[in-house]
């Protein structure tokens, strides 16, 4: 795995660097075309990180790029300002993710981990508007959601149906009255025995008009 950022930084942000220490820092698309070591990386599963702040400019070029000369690539947008809208349009133009470029080590982590396995990783905000809307027009039969349940023990059902409704791990915390390091490990062998890749599959799985 390779982690790669793009921005117009002087120095990656230390949160940056605490998530992935190896990663590489490039400033322009220039350096994206004419750097050597990257042509020599092709055969690994790269994460390109772009960091867009006031210059917007570049991104829609930058991901062109990268989708053409990097097959298998996934990209996350960092934002200094995320909003919806341009959540939206990134995920359109083929990001696998977006999220505050300030955000911590942890969670950089965590996204890494979800895109490099086919996820996507949204803001909270759109990720509950789209399980909304997704859960609007689709409904799973109660016997293949039980058959879905069947599959969990009971506190990774409550967490999972949580989930599913939209609600952040640390509402799922105070909502069951367990840890949210604990909502984490319920969630990952929840995606694990659904073979669900993220947080809006399981929703559409386990969708909110079956059981609220």
């Amino acid at each position: 795995m390779r982690d790669i950022f793009i921005s117009s930084l002087p120095a990656p942000l230390n949160s940056w660097l605490q998530a992935f220490p190896n990663a590489l820092l490039l400033t322009a698309i220039a350096d994206l075309l004419a750097n050597t070591q990257l042509k020599l990386s092709q055969n690994q599963t790269i994460i390109f990180w772009l960091h867009i702040n006031q210059d917007k400019s570049w991104l829609v070029n930058t991901m062109a790029l990268i989708a053409k000369e990097y097959k298998g690539a996934k990209i996350v947008v960092l934002a200094n300002m995320p909003n919806q809208e341009e959540s939206a349009r990134v995920l359109s133009l083929g990001a696998s993710g977006y999220c505050h470029a300030y955000i911590a080590a942890p969670t950089l982590k965590g996204i890494r981990s979800v895109v490099s396995h086919g996820g996507l990783w949204l803001g909270q905000d759109l990720l509950q508007r789209l399980i909304a809307v997704s859960t609007k027009r689709i409904s799973n039969q109660p016997a293949y959601v039980e058959s879905l349940l069947a599959k969990l023990t009971k506190r990774e059902q409550e967490v999972a149906l949580q989930v599913a409704k939209g609600l952040t791990n640390k509402e799922i915390a105070r909502l069951l009255s367990i840890t949210e390091r604990t909502v984490k490990a319920h969630l990952a062998h929840t995606f694990e025995r659904l073979q669900a890749k993220d947080r809006l599959q399981l929703a559409l799985m386990l969708n909110q008009n079956y059981r609220d």
